[in-house]
Parts: C-alpha cells; structure tokens; sequence
C-alpha cells in the first residue's frame, strides 16, 4: 500500500536494526551504580574497531545522466536474479502551497492509477514477480520503489517511464475522486490511533505560519475536497520532469546493460520547470510553549520538542548521536534515570527526524500511573537539563555509533525498498548532490567526540522548548480540521471540487509493453544440520553478502502456552530475560549489546517463544555467550519483575485504546472459546487480573517449565561456517541440561469454540473510523501439507493490494485505506480472517460488500485468468525477492521446521504452483474462504454504526470499550 514512511535518523535510507527489540523489551539504568548489584560482571569482549566497521559500509556505482536530466545511478549485485528500481521525485509536501496541502501525496495515489499505454501498474508488475512495488511521500520528495527479477527489468523501467512521461492522458475525474477518497481514509486512520493528532499540534507550535515544514505531509481534508482535476493535471507539469528525478538500480545489472535500456524508455521524455527551491530553516521559539491536548489514552504523554538543522549540516551526525544517547539506546539517560531509575515512566525515547533542511527534535516520557503529573514533569526535565549541560561520555558514543553502523551494514542486504541500497544512493544525490554521502556521514560518525556530541545538544536544545503534552480525556480536536496551512479560522471556507470539465488531453503515440524474460530458479541456501551435545538441533543457511549473523533460540511455548499457565505469562518472562542474569546486571547486557553492534531481543509468537540475536560476524563469540546468558539464566528480581509487569499493564491499557489493536485481540477468543490454547488475546498481554498475579517466583518457574534443550531448536543464518559456529555454540549452550520431569504438551487438539456468527459492536465514541475484524476456524491444521491452493486464493480475495476485497473498497468505493484478509499457518488450526479499517459512516456499507465478495467467490464469479496468472506467475517469478535477507532466510527455516516441510520446500513451490490449476483455486475458496460461521467484530462509535448494521442479516451484541480507552 503506499505509505507515508517514518524516516530514519542518522542518514535518510538508514534502516533499523535488522532484529530489533520486541515491543515488551525494556530500558535500563544509567549506570552501574543505578542497578541492583549483580555478581562480579564478566571480563569484556574486545568488539570490533569502529573504523573497521566503518570501512565495511560500500555500494559501488557507476553514474550518467541524460541529456533531458534524468540522473541514473546503477550498482552492480550479482547475489541474486533481481533488480532493485528507485526513482525519487524532488517534490514532497513542503513544495506546497497555500491551498494545495496533501497534493503531493494524493498525485502518488493516482501515480499507480494507470497511464496512457498501461491500465493499471500493480497488475504486470506483481505478475511478473515484483515486491515492494510502493510509493511514498515525505517533506522533500516522492519515491517509488518495486524489485524485480532481472528479466522483468524491461517492463519496470516501461512503466516507471510511461508514468514519468505518459501520464497526463490517463488521468481522468474518476481516478481523482476515487484516490481522494482513499487518502481521506488514510488520514482518518492515523487520525483515529491513540495519540493521533499530537504531530499535527506539535508542527503548529514550533513552525509560524507559511513555513513549508510546518502542514502535514498527508493535508488537510478540506484541501483534498477542494482538488480539481485541473489542479492536479497542472501539479504534474509542475514538478514531475525527469530533471527532477534520481533513478537508482541496484542488483542484476551493470551501467553498459543499463544504459541503452534507460535511454530506450526515458530518453524522449522531454525536461520541464525545474523543482523550486524554497526557504525551509530551523525556527527557534521566543519562548517556551506549553500546550495540553485531551485524547482517549490511559497514559499521560510528556513531550519536548525543538527543530533542529537539516541533515547537511555540520552538526546532524552529531545531534542524532545526542539524541540516541538521551532517549534511544537501550541504556539512554532517559530510561536510565526515569523507567529504572525512580520508575515514573513506563516508556521513554528521544529522536532527531533528518529532513533535508531541518530535523525535528523530540524527547518523550509516558508517564507511570499514579505519578504526579508535576513531580513527572521536573524530573523529565532534569535528566534533559543534566544531559545538555554535561554531555555524554566516550563510551557512550561508541556504543552509539557501533549500534548505527552495525544497522547499516544489515541494510546492505537489500537492493531495492524503501531503505535498499538504491534509496541510499538515491537519497545521497537527491540531498547532497553526493551518492555516496553516507560514507562521510560514517566518517563523521566514526570521528565523534564526546564534545562535539555535547556542543550539538547544547546548541539545538539549549533553545526554547515546545512541550506537547497529550493527556487522558475525551478527544475534543477532530484531526478532518488539522494538517493544513494554518490560517483557516482567518481565511474563507475552501470550496469542494466542483467536477468543472476540462479538456481532455490527447494521447501520445502507443507504446509496446515488453515481454517478461525468463526467470532463473530460486537459489535457496544449502541447509546444514548438526546436534549439540545436550541434544538441540541446530540448522545453518551459510549467507555471506554481509558480514552478520542472525540467531534464533526458538522455544515450543509461545502465547499458546499460557492456556497451562497463566494468560501474560510468556510476554513478561521473555520481558524479564535481559532485566539481569546472575552474572550481569541489567546495564550491563545493555551496554555490552551495543558494544558489540548486537542486538538481542525476546518475544513470543502464537507457537513458540524466542531469543533472537543480531550479531556482527566479528563479534559472534562474545555475543552468543551473551544471549545464552540472557536466554538461560535469568535473575527475575523481584524488584524488576515489579517494574516490568507494570509496563506491561500500561501497554495493555495502550492495546485497548487503540481500535485495531483492540479489534484484533478480541478476535481469537470469540473463534476458539476459552478452552483451546489459540482462544486467549493473540497479543500474549494477558488481562489486567492476570498480570496482577504474576510474581518472580512463578515467572522462574515458567522458565524452569519451558526453557529446556528438549523443547529447543537452534537456527543461523549468515556469514558463518558449522565449523566455526558449532564450538560456539556448545561453549555457550552444552552447559543446559534436560531436567528429569516430562516436557509440558499444549492440547493443540481441544475443541474449538461451536461457530455463533454475529457482529460484536465495541463501543469507542469519537472514532471517525470503524475497524471490522472477521474470522472463522477452519478444519484444517498449518501441518496439512499440498494446501498451496487455498493460499493463492486467499491472495485472489483479500491478501494483496490488487485483491477483490481491497480494490473494491479502496479502489473502487475509497471508504478505506486498505482491506486484507488472511489465512493463518500455525501448528493447530488454521483461520481465515478479514481486516477492514473503513469510514464510519459506511461501516454497514463495507461489511455488505465484504459478504458479497466472499460468496461471489466462486459461486457467481469465479477466479478469472487474469488473477490467476498474477497469483501464480506472480509467486514464481518473486521468489528470489523473498530471501534478500538473513532475516527472510531464518524465518522461512523456521516456518519449515514448525510446519513439517522438507528443506527444499521453497525450491519445490515453483513445481507445485505450475501444479495448481483454476479449478483447484476455486475449490479452495469454496471449502474453506465462504463466509458461513463468520463472527465480526466492529470498533467503532456506536451511536454511528448501530443503525447501519440493521438488514444485515446478523444479530449484534454491543460490548463497552474498556474504561481506560475511553
């Protein structure tokens, strides 16, 4: 779907961590001195040099540019039969203006809508195999990205030409009404989430008026209504030439292949205006802004806020440093002082957001229940005041800077995305007339100084504050009001787009779509396996286009088994593993993790609980024994069982406040009842009587019960021999024993809750959108081999964007962002579920056509040859794209081992999707995608959706939200 993107901090393509931490991980103290005392700490490992690191960081390219602008940038990656194509647009919200808030965003919409010599972009290109084909819309500019195999490049580089300059013909009333609609949504969407109009406040306070950062990305609603088709027609002459435009390929290619091709299908398409260039600099406030905002949380939000220089400044590497010593390191100051420390937060974090030419600041603090608000306040400042006046230590911005770079290395692995080595070089050019500008963004990196760190934070945040403060209440702001210019009390109302007919655009000479070439097979890793001495399996896929690791400590638990404990169980104990061990206090496995650009994280899936690590090769030693410190010898301290088990409280009462997460997770005990192991919350959060309960003694003793070798499995994926890996492991994990006592069974076979279809109506005033949930238990286990068929016509109904549920009500009707359906491969029984965020007013509306679509299938409308060959071309030809990563390569190991297939399974699907006929999809839909047995439940206002969910045919039962959403 195409998606406004969060941006990374330390250079625009910079992804996260490849393994980041889970969502219940939690922050540690600032210093030793802070923790509980630990046994006598372990000698430290001697990690990596930096600059050796640093040096590790390269992209080779070769450049052109066309004498009609185009600026090419191609980087050769024989890894695999695929090409990664980036095309980034200098034009982004901040060329907007007054009047035109959102237009950049709403043209990437009909961007996809189709051109003069192709209908529809999504349809051949995921046919032939493309992934990631998406758009997105920031400040500065407008990207779109798809991989695709090598033999397809032809026809990516066809479509992303016939849009750059053959679009205008194709652009009609019809598409902009209908994308109108879908963006209108989006901003609904995001509107609706606990906290959801903060962003709009905060670039209010710290932005005047005009300034071209200061409206939303996405606009405002009444600017969306007031977009004509000449308007937009007009906004594509403007900005859309190909001298504003940075194409990068990364992958299976070469600048001497390449060329020829982009002259071929670009090089026609004449220059146009040149992108303005606007005045858009930091602001500094004239005094300190205080601004409270009631929504419908339960948890006190304090932030400050500032803007900050643009990412070429001499002072960004050094502020983003800063800011992840103060409040994003697992060991910041923030988490330190406040969630460890005097415990008056439940959650902390601080960040700079780079644009190209300003950076937003921002420390936040989620304050504990049951803390005074003012006592809060004070020591939130005091940390940011210390920390600004004395600045960080060296080891500090080692640990820091180790962390970044060991997240850019696990970047390398992708060419194409949203944060691929083409949006990095791309991003280079685009900012810093430089592709390779990260590699002086690294070398400033790598040269920090504690004083420099120091006078950057001093500089930007010694400056007037904004505090943007969202307190517990009833939402009285609407965000259809927020996002815009700024003046609209002052200014008249904006007209709707009165649909005046314009002249139509005479179309250009016809163009040929190229033939697919041939695609290579999937080159799937060889699988080597072995067995330690205490018996754990261990599987390795050797991978060496970066030099890192990925572990996985997979455990038969899972959320599923707190059905023989109790419900929470599995989310804190995982918690509580790098809370401390016997060995190593808290901040110490912190601080040790980020020295070694590692990164270990704990959480659990519906089937099975795991530890996770992230290493760099160089640092494997020390790293494994690290997790297995982590993973077997936990402390469960009663004072930090305590802590945590409050902050998960906080995030259950988080989960309820928000509609799709309160949707979701009130789904599974409706299908499976009580008394099946999948009939609790799939989130594992528990419920506020049960996490109560919990003590240190029982979590250890959960540990005891399911933390055995014989319940365990070992995989690795990287650049790593079994030669080298086996040694390691057995010094890390031969120590772990098989206890006497029988290993604990999940009743995976229970029964399964009788099927009551009905709506269940949850009751969440204020809500401008409703978000339907639907499912049903299907007779049929993730362990029932040869059911490929019944997933490729689930990709036909619901899972996909140019699925029959999603281009019906986003494409078609606009009353959603984006509709998806699913079927769900775990150990037990499968479920076919639907997820539709739609527009409260047509909340009805939508769960008729879902009916009506998935009973259409394949009684009167049976799969056509069209999406036939999509779903199975598609698959075939994308499979290369799905195993870029370590962390795609692990987690297809994992689904064969949990599942029963053989190793070569991904090898052997091009065979049996060849194998799969029409007949074969439509029985499918019709044994098991029908809508017979299907609960719904609905988040929504009810005094909006009640009344539409007459005539449906289904009896409603309306539940309360609970009180701490409301």
């Amino acid at each position: 779907m195409r998606r406004l993107p969060v941006r990374s901090l330390i250079i625009p393509s910079l992804l996260a961590l490849a393994l980041s931490a889970c969502s219940g991980q939690t922050q540690r103290p600032a210093s030793v001195s802070d923790a509980a005392p630990a046994a006598a700490a372990p000698a430290q490992p001697q990690p990596a040099a930096l600059a050796d690191l640093v040096k590790a960081v390269d992209i080779p390219y070769e450049e052109f540019t066309l004498s009609n602008g185009l600026r090419v940038l191609i980087n050769t990656d024989r890894k695999a039969p695929i090409v990664g194509v980036t095309t980034y647009y200098r034009v982004g919200s901040k060329h907007e203006p007054k009047g035109k808030t959102g237009f950049a965003h709403l043209y990437e919409h009909i961007f996809f809508g189709g051109s003069e010599n192709v209908a529809n972009f999504d349809e051949p290109l995921e046919a032939a195999g493309s992934t990631s084909t998406n758009g997105s819309t920031w400040f500065d500019r407008t990207n779109y990205v798809e991989t695709v195999p090598t033999g397809a490049l032809d026809l990516a580089l066809f479509m992303e030409s016939d849009r750059m300059g053959h679009l205008l013909g194709a652009v009609t009333q019809d598409k902009l009404d209908k994308q109108r609609g879908v963006v209108q949504n989006e901003k609904r969407q995001n509107d609706n989430r606990p906290y959801g109009l903060s962003n709009y406040v905060t670039q209010d306070v710290l932005l005047p008026i005009g300034h071209p950062y200061r409206h939303s990305t996405i606009g405002s609603m009444a600017d969306l209504d007031a977009a004509t088709l000449g308007d937009v027609r007009q906004w594509f002459k403007d900005n859309y030439a190909p001298n504003n435009v940075v194409l990068a390929l990364s992958g299976d290619i070469d600048a001497k292949t390449a060329r020829p091709l982009i002259e071929k299908y670009f090089g026609a398409i004449p220059r146009g205006p040149e992108a303005p260039r606007v005045q858009a600099g930091p602001v500094t406030l004239a005094a300190p802004v205080v601004r409270d905002m009631a929504d419908q949380v339960p948890t006190l939000r304090l932030t400050r806020n500032w803007t900050g220089p643009g990412l070429n400044d001499a002072d960004a590497t050094a502020l983003v440093v800063g800011l992840d010593i103060l409040g994003g390191l697992s060991s910041s100051r923030l988490d330190n002082a406040l969630v460890r420390g005097s415990q008056q937060a439940v959650s902390v974090s601080a960040s700079t957001q780079l644009h190209e030419q300003l950076s937003f600041i921002e420390a936040q603090m989620d304050v504990k229940p049951g803390v005074d608000r003012a006592v809060a306040e004070k020591a939130f400042d005091d940390v940011i005041a210390r920390f600004i006046a004395e600045g960080p230590t060296e080891d500090e911005v080692r640990r820091s800077a180790t962390r970044t770079v060991s997240g850019q290395i696990g970047a390398l692995e992708q060419v194409g995305g949203f944060g691929g080595k083409g949006s990095t070089l791309a991003e280079g050019a685009l900012y810093s007339n430089d592709p390779e500008q990260y590699k002086k963004d690294f070398a400033a990196l790598a040269a920090l100084t504690p004083e420099k760190v120091r006078a950057a934070v001093a500089k930007w945040m010694g400056r007037p504050s904004a505090a943007i403060n969202v307190v517990p209440g009833t939402r009285t702001e609407k965000g259809d009001t927020m996002g815009g210019w700024g003046d609209e009390a002052t200014s008249p109302a904006r007209a709707k787009d009165p649909k005046v007919a314009v002249p139509a655009i005479a179309k250009s000479a016809p163009r040929a779509t190229p033939p697919v070439a041939p695609v290579g097979e999937l080159a799937f890793p060889a699988i080597e396996r072995s067995t330690l001495s205490n018996g754990i399996p261990v599987t390795l896929a050797r991978r060496t286009a970066v030099p890192k690791v990925v572990v996985a400590l997979n455990i038969d638990a899972g959320t599923s088994a707190d059905v023989l404990d109790t419900p929470g169980t599995q989310q804190l104990m995982l918690s509580l593993l790098d809370e401390g061990t016997r060995t190593r206090s808290s901040v110490q496995i912190a601080e040790e993790q980020e020295r070694l650009g590692a990164t270990i994280s704990a959480g659990a899936a519906l089937d099975s609980s795991s530890v996770m690590l992230d290493a760099l090769s160089a640092n494997l030693a020390p790293s494994l024994a690290l997790m297995a410190d982590v993973a077997l010898d936990p402390a469960f301290d009663p004072g930090e069982v305590s802590r945590v088990r409050t902050q998960q409280l906080s995030r259950l009462a988080q989960v309820k406040a928000n509609p799709a997460a309160l949707a979701s997770r009130s789904l599974s005990p409706i299908l499976f009842g009580p008394g099946h192991p999948y009939g609790l919350p799939g989130d594992g959060l528990g419920e506020t009587e049960t996490l109560a309960a919990l003590t240190s003694a029982a979590l250890s003793a959960a540990h005891a019960k399911w933390f055995r070798p014989d319940l365990a499995k070992i995989t690795v994926v990287g650049d790593v021999t079994m030669a080298q890996l086996k040694p390691l492991l057995e010094k890390a994990f031969s120590g772990w024993r098989v206890p006497a006592s029988a290993a604990p069974a999940k009743p995976l076979k229970a029964a399964v809750a009788a099927p009551n279809p009905r709506i269940v109506l949850i009751d969440r005033p204020n809500s401008p959108q409703s978000v339907i949930v639907a499912g049903r238990v299907l007779a049929l286990t993730g362990r029932d081999q040869d059911k490929e068929a019944l997933d490729l016509a689930n990709e036909v109904l619901g899972n996909g964007f140019l699925s029959r549920l999603n281009l019906d009500l986003r494409e078609d009707k606009g009353w959603s962002y984006g509709v998806r359906s699913g079927v769900s491969a775990p150990v037990g029984p499968r479920s076919f579920t639907i997820s539709a965020p739609v527009q409260s007013d047509r909340t009805g509306d939508s769960i008729r056509l879902l009916l009506d679509n998935i009973k259409a299938f394949p009684a009167t409308k049976p799969v056509n040859s069209v999406e036939y060959n999509r779903v199975t071309d598609g698959n075939i030809r994308g499979l290369p794209n799905r195993f870029q990563t370590n962390g795609q390569v692990l987690g297809a190991i994992m689904a064969n081992d949990r599942l029963g297939r053989p190793d070569d399974y991904y090898v052997t699907l091009p065979g049996r999707y060849r194998a799969i006929d029409a007949t074969a999809l439509n029985m499918a839909a019709m044994t098991y995608l029908q809508a017979e047995g299907l609960v719904f439940v609905v988040v929504g206002d009810r005094k909006v959706v009640e009344p539409q969910l007459k005539g449906l045919g289904l009896p409603v039962e309306v539940r309360a939200a609970a009180a701490s959403g409301n």
